[in-house]
């Protein structure tokens, strides 16, 4: 009973009532897919401003979602396409290297994060008209940098 009573004091307070509700277990995968989706927007924006990928990487960690880093992948690469400059294209391939190298991202989540931008590509194109050959550097460069296979980088949607 004090427990409970502790925790519904802890619960109501303003301030670290969300950090408690995290570790209480509404976290992680307990987390909506919008609000997720949203975290990871807000992550890869403030990237691109700071340049920080160790302060990317423990914020993905911090999210709690190993299975949706796919979401990561599929939005990095949708800025990859949208941008305009060589800025975004290696930011996005720099994170994608410390992401793959410490392990943050597994090949699986890479795949399916890659699968999703090839499946989509049409409909990208049509906002973004040079979005396919941006897509087939972008792949090639990821390839050459060891982070996705063969059989993968060979999926790539061409024009």
């Amino acid at each position: 009973r004090a427990a409970l009573d502790r925790a519904t004091v802890l619960l109501s307070m303003t301030k670290g009532g969300k950090r408690i509700d995290n570790v209480w277990g509404s976290g992680g995968g307990q987390q909506s897919v919008k609000h997720l989706v949203k975290e990871i927007d807000m992550l890869l924006k403030e990237y691109l401003l700071s340049g920080d990928v160790l302060e990317a990487e423990r914020c993905l960690q911090e999210l709690e979602v190993p299975h949706f880093h796919h979401e990561l992948v599929y939005e990095a690469i949708v800025m990859v396409l949208e941008s305009t400059g060589e800025k975004t294209f290696k930011m996005i391939l720099d994170l994608f290297k410390s992401l793959w190298r410490s392990s943050v991202i597994t090949m699986d989540q890479m795949k399916r994060g890659y699968e999703r931008v090839y499946c989509e590509i049409p409909d990208i194109n049509l906002d973004v008209p040079h979005s396919y050959s941006v897509l087939e550097r972008f792949v090639e460069e990821c390839f050459q940098a060891g982070i996705i296979s063969k059989p993968l980088r060979d999926l790539c949607p061409s024009r």
